[in-house]
């Protein structure tokens, strides 16, 4: 569990993330305050892999839903289907 930014520094190299404190912040506030986090950015820079070792560090399963032009939340929360999912 997230007991401190420390700790949370700690667990996500256990699963081979490293990570700066700042992000380490955000994943432990997130993670007090029962809120999502949203990670914009370039392909590559580890987006999905934070979120696949916050899962594991949790041991949490992981819904991954891939955004795309077009997408709005009524798809997103009411419609997702994961085989388009798999097609995006």
């Amino acid at each position: 569990m997230f007991d401190s930014i420390e700790r949370t520094i700690e667990l996500l190299a256990a699963q081979q993330y490293i990570c700066d404190r700042k992000l380490a912040t955000v994943t432990f506030l997130a993670h007090k305050m029962q809120k999502p986090v949203l990670i914009e950015g370039p392909a590559g820079v580890g987006k999905t892999e934070l979120a696949k070792a916050v899962a594991r560090a949790l041991g949490r399963k992981l819904l991954r839903l891939q955004c795309y032009a077009g997408l709005d939340e009524t798809h997103a929360l009411y419609e997702w289907e994961y085989g388009k999912q798999l097609l995006y």
